[in-house]
């Protein structure tokens, strides 16, 4: 059985941005928070957190680190080559990604926004499987994507298709998990995780933030930094809302008293 990654054996160590050769800071994508004051960003060998506002680009910088890796801009595997929408950003082509000397034996990009897209994909592909080959949908799990809830597709993937000794980036997976099914993704990321895997994600949840020893680059207008899970606005303003809720909610609803 693998064991967990080290700084020694991580499979993505860090990526930079080529900034003398970007075109304009001015323009999408280098405008962003997110690229326009990015720095080499080193990677934790088990988990890294991009977290941050809405509009800072973690999207895009996540995005941009996935296709310079090889996967395809909606997702899946590396062997994913679908097109549903050709409106992914340039920044892969300038970032410059540092390898590990070892070499993942699974890998897949998942986007909540375009995972729709990738069950579509298998679908098709499926209709003329390989001869003397399993279909795609039986490594999901057997049952097609899209005759579930988008929270149990969802969970199809990380439960069936993850297989351990990997590479895993995901771009906001909590979109459709309850936070039961957000405990139960941290139990399965730990699993993956004691059999070799690497994540980076992206992610709005202080519930998936929550794994241990993990790393956490926080995107803002300033630019991007470490911080803790207790330090961040995600876990700070939900901890408020329930430690007050009757306050919290007078202010939002703009009750007299």
């Amino acid at each position: 059985m693998a064991l967990k990654l080290s700084q020694d054996t991580q499979y993505i160590k860090s990526a930079d941005l080529k900034r003398d050769e970007v075109p304009s800071f001015e323009k999408f994508p280098f405008h962003l928070p997110a690229v326009r004051d990015f720095r080499k960003l080193h990677f934790h060998p088990n988990v890294t957190y991009i977290i941050g506002e809405n509009g800072m680009g973690k999207s895009t910088l996540l995005e941009g680190i996935a296709v310079a890796l090889g996967f395809n801009p909606e997702g899946g595997t590396r062997n994913f080559n679908f097109s549903s929408y050709d409106s992914h950003s340039v920044l892969d082509r300038y970032l410059r990604i540092a390898r590990g000397t070892r070499r993942p034996k699974d890998h897949f990009f998942f986007r909540a926004e375009s995972f729709y897209n990738v069950a579509t994909n298998i679908e098709e592909l499926d209709q003329a499987p390989v001869p003397g080959g399993g279909k795609i949908i039986d490594s999901f799990g057997g049952t097609s994507l899209h005759e579930q809830s988008h929270g149990e597709a969802f969970f199809a993937a990380f439960i069936h298709r993850f297989r351990g000794n990997g590479v895993y980036i995901l771009d906001e997976p909590e979109s459709a998990l309850s936070p039961l099914r957000q405990m139960s993704m941290l139990a399965r990321m730990h699993e993956l995780i004691h059999q070799g895997s690497q994540f980076i994600i992206s992610t709005h949840s202080p519930i998936l933030m929550a794994y241990p020893e993990a790393k956490m680059m926080e995107l803002t207008d300033e630019g991007i930094q470490e911080t803790r899970l207790e330090e961040t606005s995600h876990y700070t303003v939900m901890k408020q809302f329930f430690d007050d809720r009757e306050r919290m909610l007078h202010h939002l609803l703009g009750e007299e008293e």
